[in-house]
């Protein structure tokens, strides 16, 4: 089953950007559909890689910070290919 994720991480700290970054490339090495927006990051992909993936680098991701949260929704459905009709 294919599905689309979108998820906000946000490291409560002073010394942020560098986290969020280096999350962001390791969804991007996973072979994972990923798009990057100011605000938030999509993946999508099938199921069972996408949650096994996103497991491992959020875990990572906590383990590297001190306090951080991550905003998810996830949807049953592949909507990368999604385009704005406005």
């Amino acid at each position: 089953m294919q599905i689309s994720v979108d998820l906000t991480f946000s490291p409560l700290q002073n010394d942020y950007e560098m986290y969020i970054i280096n999350f962001i490339k390791r969804l991007r090495d996973s072979g994972l559909t990923i798009k990057e927006n100011p605000l938030a990051t999509q993946v999508y992909g099938e199921y069972d890689k996408v949650m096994t993936t996103l497991t491992k680098e959020m875990k990572s991701s906590f383990e590297e910070i001190g306090i951080g949260l991550f905003y998810i929704k996830i949807v049953k459905t592949d909507r990368s290919d999604y385009v704005a009709h406005f």
